[in-house]
């Protein structure tokens, strides 16, 4: 396969991808279908019975119109049912929770603006709010990846590990601490304070999260029956949660794409011709590369030169 050309390589990345998208279809088409038709089939002989007891006292259609508003209505998250901590959407921590979602780009779809003048500044505060977001993730990251990488030089060097399995085992231990801290832990957290949720859901739900995938159909503001004070109180934790984990899924993205194996089945599909030293450092190693070439000062007449 090394022979062939780079549009053919291309043409391979995609068509793998494709069948990969196709893969996934079906198999979810497979698992999901029954219980979907199961859930429509029950959903119409509920219907059903409603309107044999209670058909004669409401006019016709009222019932469908009824749920036509309540529908719309749940979809921007406004609904009558729950308890008082529930009651109000747009408090300062579903709110916060809210930006928090947008700033991830996790979009959990339990909120969205009702007036026109919130959506057009969701807008503009998502087109500022990302950058920002993306500049301060990249930022922590160069700051905490040398951190992280300790551990692993240090156990290299106390058993004299090649290149290639020390950065292997630093990618598996750094990817088995953020499952375990960021993925397992807050799953039996969710699990034991929700009880209406199993322990495969808490764990779908958090690495939803953390993979910014937030279908919605899980969310922590689901749960009835809790205090108001400890409700608002896991709306600002799952907020932090947001921020750290998605740091910390990006740390780790980060040292598996480091890899040897990995880079070379991305040099595989990349150009044929070689890479400058530009394309193999990144966007810092390449402002550094920038800065170290740039031409001293000259000295200026009678000043000695610097040490």
């Amino acid at each position: 396969m090394g022979g062939l050309r780079p549009w053919a390589r291309y043409m391979l990345l995609v068509v793998a991808h494709l069948l990969a998208m196709g893969l996934g279809a079906v198999v979810l088409q497979a698992l999901e279908g029954p219980p979907a038709l199961q859930l429509q089939t029950q959903l119409q002989a509920e219907l059903a019975t409603f309107q044999a007891d209670y058909g004669a006292c409401l006019p016709p259609g009222a019932l469908e119109e009824l749920l036509g508003v309540a529908l719309r209505a749940q979809a921007h998250g406004v609904s009558s049912l729950g308890n008082s901590s529930e009651a109000s959407n747009w408090n300062l921590p579903s709110a916060l929770l809210f930006t928090a979602s947008i700033l991830t780009t996790t979009g959990y779809g339990h909120m969205a603006p009702l007036s026109a003048g919130g959506k057009a500044f969701c807008v503009v505060y998502a087109s500022l709010g990302l950058p920002a977001s993306l500049v301060l993730v990249a930022t922590l990251r160069h700051c905490l990846l040398p951190v992280l990488s300790c551990p692993g030089t240090w156990v290299a060097a106390r058993w004299q590990l090649a290149p290639a399995q020390a950065a292997l085992l630093q990618a598996t231990g750094l990817g088995l601490l953020v499952a375990c801290i960021f993925v397992l832990l807050p799953a039996l957290v969710l699990w034991g304070l929700q009880g209406d949720c199993s322990l495969l859901e808490a764990i779908y739900f958090c690495f939803g999260s953390l993979s910014t995938i937030g279908l919605g159909d899980l969310l922590p503001s689901q749960g009835h029956g809790l205090h108001p004070a400890i409700y608002h109180l896991g709306q600002l934790a799952l907020l932090g949660y947001l921020l750290l984990g998605l740091l910390a899924m990006l740390l780790a993205v980060e040292t598996f794409s480091e890899l040897p194996q990995v880079r070379a089945m991305v040099k595989f599909f990349g150009p044929s011709d070689s890479m400058t030293p530009e394309d193999q450092g990144g966007i810092l190693g390449q402002d550094e590369l920038s800065l170290s070439t740039l031409p001293p000062d000259a000295p200026a007449a009678g000043q000695a030169p610097a040490c």
